[in-house]
């Protein structure tokens, strides 16, 4: 399979991840049938074009924390964009997942 046909397979993952729901970068790999490539996942987010629908501020770290993305803004944009979902955050900067972790 071609790197490009996983990150295809990745942006699906993410896409249907619905609307108030996170998933961990491993969770996405594994829905995308990539076990254990979640770096794979966020080179795949860092490689989506400008003004792309799919929702890749729905993707979080394992430890249902925003991770770094580089530029300054990103961060504080992923959680403005989960908030206005209504995903909450705690004191701490956490997002509960076993109230906002998708599973279906």
């Amino acid at each position: 399979m071609t790197d490009y046909a996983k990150i295809e397979r990745i942006w699906a993952a993410v896409t249907a991840i619905p609307a108030g729901k996170v998933a961990t970068y491993g969770q996405v790999a594994e829905r995308a049938d990539l076990p254990g490539r979640a770096r794979l996942v966020g080179r795949a987010l860092r490689e989506l074009p400008e003004h792309s629908p799919v929702p890749w501020f729905r993707v979080i770290g394992a430890g249902g924390r925003i991770s770094e993305r580089g530029s300054p803004d990103s961060e504080e944009e992923q959680r403005l964009l989960l908030e206005d979902e209504g995903v909450e955050f705690s004191a701490t900067g956490r997002i509960d997942l076993a109230r906002f972790g998708w599973i279906d």
